[in-house]
This record gives structure tokens, sequence and C-alpha cells, in this order.
């Protein structure tokens, strides 16, 4: 009498895979999502902020390597500049310092407009606070490494610089302004040579910046930002969302194409390959629903494919995918408790 048939005879590999990981439960990165769902933004002091001018332009998903000093983005008529900048050590080299990049580049902007909007000051003693943050927010151990990749990205966001452009064809007009971030700042240089990374203990911002901080800081929930963290595209698309959806006219829903959506959140995605970006930016888009479950977003449905005559000959032709609609949401974070005065 012949046993039982092994499983993976009768299943796919990569159905096995996947029903081992239903098996196993959730993963980190689920549960955070989860724990985030049902978190209210109650406490006015773990608020996190983006000025509104980054949730529509954005900085790298990636590292663009040392050689790029220059790195560009549009969205719609507005065009986005970063330029890679320099610092002065305590023995008085002049050292490159690449461009910010990634998740925690955005978290230590959050964390800047938060401690500014908090202290109502431009300057900010950074130490205590980040490692704080660090910890509440990341929930990673403050130990070297994770802190040394933070504060990389804490000293590439303070050298750098940025352009913002406007430009019309039609009227033949440019304006071109520069959002400085940083003012200033006081780097600490490790004494052990071995550890290469110099960071800024007190940022003082640029008062333009802070200024129009206290106008234009959009609100967003720490505990969501907390569950996307592992995402820059996810950060990205909750910060443009808190942003956008509750200005929309209740009687007006807003239609974004997907070429308009690769513009914004497509960088390193080939255009001529929308069907990858799209299921990279519906990855993202699903979590921070999860999160931000208050988002009212509808995409419109894949017709069928249709057959066609094309020469005298049967031809299958697919409608291609026109993109979002968007209808007016109530924000993740409550505007009466942002504490901007």
């Amino acid at each position: 009498m012949k046993g039982p048939i092994p499983l993976s005879e009768i299943v796919s590999p990569a159905m096995l895979t996947k029903l081992k990981r239903q098996a196993s439960g959730p993963t980190p990165m689920q549960r955070r999502l989860f724990d985030a769902a049902g978190a209210d933004a109650t406490d006015t002091q773990t608020l996190l902020y983006q000025h509104t001018v980054f949730c529509q332009v954005y900085f790298p998903y990636r590292d663009p390597g040392p050689s790029v000093v220059s790195w560009d983005r549009s969205n719609g008529l507005v065009d986005f500049r970063l330029k890679a900048g320099e610092a002065k050590t305590a023995d008085g080299q002049w050292v490159d310092v690449p461009l910010p990049f990634g998740p925690k580049c955005r978290l230590v902007l959050m964390h800047l407009n938060q401690r500014a909007i908090i202290e109502q000051s431009h300057e900010i003693e950074i130490e205590d606070s980040l490692t704080a943050f660090v910890r509440r927010v990341l929930r990673l151990d403050t130990g070297g490494r994770t802190m040394n990749m933070v504060k990389e990205q804490l000293s590439r966001l303070s050298t750098s610089t940025i352009r913002l452009g406007l430009a019309d064809a039609e009227q033949g007009t440019a304006v071109t302004g520069k959002l400085d971030i940083v003012k200033g700042f006081d780097i600490w240089q490790p004494k052990d040579d071995r550890q290469r990374v110099l960071w800024p203990s007190i940022v003082r911002l640029s008062l333009d910046y802070f200024e129009s901080l206290l106008k234009h800081a959009v609100p967003l929930n720490e505990g969501h930002i907390s569950a996307l963290s592992h995402s820059s595209m996810a950060l990205d698309i909750y910060a443009w969302l808190a942003q956008r959806l509750h200005r929309i006219p209740p009687n007006k829903p807003a239609f974004v194409s997907w070429a308009a959506l690769h513009s914004q959140f497509g960088q390193g995605y080939n255009p001529k390959r929308m069907d990858k970006f799209r299921a990279v930016f519906g990855v993202a888009l699903r979590e921070v629903r999860s999160v931000y479950a208050g988002a009212r977003i509808t995409e419109e449905e894949r017709r069928p494919p249709r057959l066609y005559s094309q020469g005298g000959l049967p031809v299958w032709k697919e409608a291609s995918a026109r993109g979002l609609t968007l209808h007016h949401s109530v924000p993740p974070v409550p505007k009466l408790l942002n504490p901007i005065p």
C-alpha cells in the first residue's frame, strides 16, 4: 500500500512557499502595519511633520553614488534639483558630502521639522532627541551601526542645497528659487579615525525654511510613519495623500493618470514598462492604505481585451490602465492637533 503523496508533488514550489509563510504567521513588517492601523495621533509631542514641498517632490530612493552630485525630479510644472554639499572638519579640511537618500533621510527631516515646531526654534540640539527618535519610531537598536547610518543621512541633508524651478513654456517664463533647509551646523568629528561619519550636533534651520514650515507643515501620524519606515516610496505616498486628499472638494474627485504617478514616484522605473512600476506602486499604496484607513481612492479596473482587425488579421488589444481617482478624505491627523500657532 502506497503512503501519502508528498505535498511537493501536488503543489507548485511558489504555492508551497506561500503556504509556509502563511503558516508561520505575519512578518515583523506586517505586524507593524497591523498595529499602526489602529494608532490614533493624540499626543502633539509625537506628531511628525513634513513641509508641503516634500509632500510633492522627493529625495532619491536609493544611493545615487558618490560620483552623482546633482539629482533632478519633476512634478507637473515644478522642477526639483538637489545638489551635494561639503563640510569642514576639525582639522581644517573640506570634505565632499554625498547626496541624501532613502527612508532614513526622510525620517530625519521629519524629526527636524518636529523639533523645530515643538520647540518653536530654528536651532535644534540633535543628539538626545535623535537617539530617542530612532528607538521610538524606527524601533531599532541605537548602537553604533544604526546611529551612524542615521547620522550620515543627517550630515548629507544638512550640507545639500535645493533649487525649485517653475517653467511655463506657453508664457515663456521661468522662476528659480533656492530652498535652504539647514543654514548652519556644528560638526562633531569622531576621535577614532576608524569612524568616518561626521554629523551635526547642533542644526540651525534657515529662517526662510523655518518660517515657511510654521505655515506649511503637514502633520503626520508617528505610528503610521513608524510602520512605513522600511519604504521610501510608501513614505512619499503617505505624505502626498496626507497633504492632498483633504484638500479635494467633496463633490469633485481628482483623477491622476499612471503617467503622472510615474513622473512623481517612478524614479528608477522604465516608463516603457509601466506594468512593473504599477506593481511596485500598488504594493506601497496597499501598505499606506492599511494604516491610513480613511484614504478614499479608487482605481479604474482594466477592461478585458478586445478583438480588432488589423490589415485583415485578427489582433487582440488590451485597454491601457488610466490611473487613480482621489476622493475627499479626512487627513490622518486632525488639524486640531496641529500645535503650529
